[in-house]
């Protein structure tokens, strides 16, 4: 041990070592938002190079397809960031299989859909963005989605608010809207993906809404942008799908969360796939305090 006199000498020294230590470690703080966007918009130029020309589409084992787009927007977003942030793993829907014994033990990852909406993609219907989002401690902390057929970036970090850029606008906050008392709900429906549609209507109840139909993560930033109210995922949608969109989203001051209220968390188990869930602007649904949900 030391003396007493020497330990008060020595604090100072080991305030400095301890913030040195944890400058060194990956951190939310770690990325720039100006290099995130770059990142996703070469990935986005790559997928629209091949963007409607005559894709060739194959099928993974969950069915879903993939395209050359997903594949190559996957190579650069991996090689990118792997220079920016080499001690940060990567987990991205084109290369999922690490498994749980290594993911327990990160308390910082990258989360990536390369071409989120590849459905979109295929029907060319522009609905399509490239998703990267940094999660620690089970979080999305820090996330961009890029669009790339329109050029619209949504960004967030936690604590410093959500952000819409578009090549016709300067950056423009996000903020999720309220809906007026027996007012009527805009719901965005999936232009893909409608599971469950007679139990949806059925929990929906009484409630005046108007279904908006778009596409992948896109129905996502619209809340956060006030121009959407509420989105019920039914069925299962994997992680990579909602992680960026939830940064974004909750910045904006939105939620999405479990049917029991609680906010969606990552890398928490062995599947990666979400529970069902609710995204919503500025007025919680009366339809989740449902017990039959």
């Amino acid at each position: 041990m030391f003396p007493v006199g020497m330990r008060y000498a020595l604090q100072p020294v080991f305030v400095w070592m301890l913030t040195v230590m944890s400058s060194a470690a990956p951190s939310a703080s770690v990325v720039r938002h100006e290099d995130l966007i770059r990142i996703a918009r070469q990935a986005g130029d790559a997928i629209m190079a091949v963007y409607k020309t005559a894709v060739d589409i194959k099928t993974k084992s969950d069915n879903s397809p993939v395209t050359e787009a997903d594949l190559k927007s996957h190579q650069i977003i991996r090689q990118e960031l792997e220079k920016l942030t080499p001690d940060i793993p990567q987990l991205s829907e084109e290369a999922d299989n690490i498994s749980w014994e290594e993911r327990q033990e990160w308390d910082c990852y990258w989360l990536i859909d390369p071409l989120d909406g590849t459905r979109e993609f295929i029907k060319m219907n522009d609905e399509f963005s490239v998703n990267i989002a940094l999660v620690v401690n089970h979080e999305s902390v820090q996330s961009v989605i890029y669009m790339p057929a329109t050029g619209e970036t949504f960004w967030a970090r936690k604590g410093e608010g959500a952000w819409l850029s578009s090549p016709e606008s300067e950056p423009q906050p996000l903020q999720v809207t309220k809906v007026e008392s027996a007012g009527t709900w805009r719901l965005a429906c999936s232009r893909s993906h409608n599971k469950n549609p007679e139990r949806l209507v059925r929990l929906l109840g009484d409630m005046s809404y108007d279904f908006v139909p778009v596409g992948a993560s896109l129905k996502y930033c619209r809340i956060a942008a006030g121009q959407i109210d509420c989105h019920v995922r039914l069925g299962s949608i994997s992680e990579w799908d909602t992680a960026a969109a939830q940064c974004i989203l909750e910045q904006a001051g939105g939620h999405m969360t479990c049917l029991s209220g609680l906010p969606l968390r990552y890398n928490t188990k062995a599947s990666l796939l979400n529970p069902e869930f609710v995204a919503w602007g500025g007025t919680r649904p009366e339809f989740m305090d449902n017990s039959g949900l």
